[in-house]
């Protein structure tokens, strides 16, 4: 007398058929995701309308570092202070007289966080030949966006 088959010995021998079976067709209608518009935004204000906030235009032409400070602190998240940045800018201004540059590279940054249309070239035009009213111009930006940068960060 033999042993007798183990049932499974004999399914683990024979080739699978399930394995060699097609996929089944795919039906519906297809469902493709609409491209998403990321459309810029204009300033919420014009450059020139720095007239219409005398006193943020009045501390920008007169100590652009404090308006600078205060913008860098939000648009850096917080990650960066006020003091720092306004003291880095008014190093930059003594000892080369050329903050433009960098306060430039802020309004590149916060135009990109915000979706702000407009240019580098634009942006460092801009800063070079009126910095007063490029800063209090992003200063209404971050006011108009629910911020006071006079605060700060983190007193929203």
């Amino acid at each position: 007398m033999g042993a007798p088959k183990d049932p499974k010995a004999h399914d683990e021998a024979a080739p699978s058929q399930e394995s060699s079976l097609p996929p089944p067709p795919v039906t519906g209608v297809p469902v493709v995701a609409p491209p998403q518009q990321f459309d810029y935004v204009p300033w919420s204000t014009d450059l020139c309308d720095c007239f219409s906030d005398c006193r943020r235009f009045c501390i920008s032409f007169w100590c652009p570092c404090v308006t600078f400070g205060q913008i860098s602190e939000i648009v850096d998240s917080g990650a960066s202070s006020c003091g720092l940045n306004g003291a880095i800018y008014f190093l930059i201004a003594w000892l080369t007289g050329c903050a433009c540059c960098y306060s430039f590279f802020y309004r590149l940054k916060m135009r990109k966080q915000y979706r702000i249309d407009g240019s580098a070239v634009g942006d460092f035009a801009i800063h070079c030949c009126c910095e007063a009213c490029a800063l209090t111009q992003e200063y209404r930006e971050l006011q108009n966006r629910g911020f006071d940068p006079s605060l700060g960060k983190y007193h929203v």
